[in-house]
């Protein structure tokens, strides 16, 4: 994921809600969670009934689709309407707000879950309200589907974004392959910001590697629901999408992209309602 210079994309609310759009096209081409990530979530409520998942971020619905499936109830929180209305129209019940701002109406949950959008929350005041939602044992849980593409098509991008954003605020080149510091260092501010609420255990970290492959004309087709696109005109985006597409068919027209999904995940403590 490209990084925003001093890690605090939060206070970037124009980029943070740029993603609708295309609501579409990013629910098409998004991809999903591992199995394994999201039966492990839905198992950290163990009390006889559907665990209660408060999405936060919910975007169109991708993580919060899967947690319904596999058998919780989900509520959705989104401050993007048009995001949060495809979400409804695909079933999942979301609420347009930023989630410092949004009122939880006495409702408490089992999980807080943050798919690819925890970075967009400011990390102490999120930790706090998500004490404040959270049901004692209940836990807070926040993750990232981390691409490694290949050195050529993360090279093409960079330069082809460099030459017609030269002055954006974002480092396209903190990708993961060239070390993934961009991701770390928001793990490290989650998790700072959790443990400075008094409210939860200690955080841990889950890890899931998985593969795809991706045509070139999915990845085409995938590239302009990133952060580092949604906002540029549409001839500049094509550019980009041209230098990646190149690059692409060089390598014969697909390629393998390795993922790693990262989730960072705390456990509120009894009495731990947040400062």
């Amino acid at each position: 994921m490209p990084t925003i210079p001093g890690n605090e994309p939060h206070r970037h609310r124009r980029m943070a809600e740029s993603f609708g759009v295309d609501a579409e096209r990013y629910d098409r081409t998004r991809p999903r969670y591992p199995d394994a990530l999201v039966d492990r979530v839905a198992s950290r409520a163990d009390t006889g009934r559907p665990p209660a998942v408060l999405d936060v971020g919910c975007g169109t619905g991708i993580a919060a689709r899967q947690f319904r499936a596999a058998g919780c109830t989900v509520l959705g929180v989104e401050p993007d309407e048009r995001m949060a209305d495809f979400a409804r129209r695909l079933g999942v019940p979301a609420e347009v707000a930023t989630f410092e701002a949004w009122d939880p109406a006495g409702r408490e949950f089992d999980v807080v879950a943050a798919g690819q959008s925890w970075h967009w929350v400011d990390p102490a005041a999120g930790a706090a309200k998500a004490a404040r939602v959270l049901r004692p044992g209940g836990s807070l849980v926040a993750f990232w589907n981390v691409p490694e593409p290949p050195p050529a098509v993360a090279e093409a991008f960079a330069e082809a974004y460099e030459s017609v954003a030269p002055d954006a605020p974002i480092d396209v080149r903190a990708t993961p392959n060239r070390g993934g510091d961009g991701y770390w260092s928001l793990l490290t501010k989650a998790a700072d910001g959790i443990r400075g609420t008094g409210a939860f255990g200690e955080p841990e970290q889950w890890h899931f590697d998985w593969q795809a492959t991706y045509t070139r004309d999915a990845w085409l087709d995938q590239l302009p629901t990133q952060g580092a696109l949604t906002r540029l005109p549409p001839d500049d985006v094509a550019r980009v999408l041209d230098a990646v597409g190149a690059a692409v068919d060089a390598m014969g027209g697909s390629f393998p992209m390795r993922y790693a999904t990262v989730a960072l995940t705390a456990e509120r403590l009894a009495g731990g309602t947040g400062r």
